[in-house]
């Protein structure tokens, strides 16, 4: 049997199974399977290691993006430059590594201007530091920003969305979290926020922030829906870019790496839509990742 699947820690309540089965079937593509598989970074290399004919794609998410890139046999320019894979397909013999996060973030962003006819962003403040701000930077260089700010506890480490900046030829201003009026300001200067930050952390800077009309939030969190930022936004006239979306174009560009085939991405947001609701139910249970 030919399968697919997504690898990380924790993947129970990963929601990837639910769109690109969804997306398979709507193509007829029968005799697949898509896994949750679990590994970290200690144990993606084993896995890796045992991998047969049988397999046809792996949706990658933390902490595996960076782990797994000296693992492969080839990773696409843009993937290379972010630093980080989150998409692994066999391709002539090789394994083969690429970025979708880019297209996701992108994509989401043009479909709500869009929405809220209104004119793409042309200023940004990024919120975190980490592998899924590397390729927000990478998003926001395809609406043609390529100055942005950075707003992050620190700024080292790998994964560094400081490595990652020149790489990609955007140049960042580094903000401290700790320092709140700098972000504050920042924030509220910017046409587009784009938040990274895990669910929660940003809550107090909700709390203080100034939004301006038809300014835009991509809020990476998507379960709960209803973070403090996209209240602060929703409640001042604010356009919010669906984190959702983010995901699903994400996902569609791996279907198509994946098969060989562009799925219908309507038809992909109907079935997280349907799966989303089924766990905000007092018996649907878990957080999605």
């Amino acid at each position: 049997m030919m399968w697919a699947g997504v690898i990380g820690s924790p993947i129970e309540h990963s929601l990837s199974p639910v769109i690109h089965r969804a997306a398979w079937e709507d193509l007829g593509i029968v005799g697949w399977e898509y896994r949750r598989i679990e590994h970290d970074e200690a144990s993606v290399p084993e896995f890796i290691s045992g991998l047969d004919e049988s397999f046809r794609g792996l949706s990658v998410t933390m902490p595996c993006k960076q782990a797994i890139i000296p693992l492969l046999d080839a990773i696409d320019p843009l993937a290379t430059a972010v630093g980080a894979v989150n998409t692994v397909v066999p391709s002539s013999g090789v394994l083969a590594g690429f970025n979708t996060d880019v297209t996701g973030i992108a994509s989401a962003i043009r479909r709500a201007c869009s929405q809220a006819e209104r004119a793409l962003p042309t200023s940004a403040v990024v919120l975190g530091a980490r592998a899924t701000a590397s390729s927000a930077l990478a998003a926001l260089g395809e609406l043609d920003i390529v100055t942005s700010t950075v707003a992050a506890r620190r700024f080292g480490g790998p994964g560094s969305v400081v490595a990652a900046s020149s790489r990609l030829g955007i140049s960042i201003e580094q903000v401290l979290w700790s320092d709140r009026g700098a972000v504050l300001r920042a924030v509220s200067g910017a046409d587009l926020v784009i938040s990274t930050l895990p669910a929660g952390v940003a809550d107090s800077l909700a709390e203080e922030m100034t939004v301006r009309e038809g300014q835009v939030l991509l809020d990476v969190v998507y379960s709960p829906r209803e973070t403090a930022l996209r209240s602060a936004f929703e409640r001042n006239g604010g356009i919010v870019a669906e984190g959702t979306d983010m995901l699903i174009f994400q996902a569609a560009a791996q279907v198509q790496l994946m098969t060989g085939r562009s799925p219908k991405t309507d038809v992909m947001r109907g079935a997280l839509e349907a799966e989303l609701t089924r766990r905000a139910r007092p018996s649907g249970g878990g957080a999605a990742s």
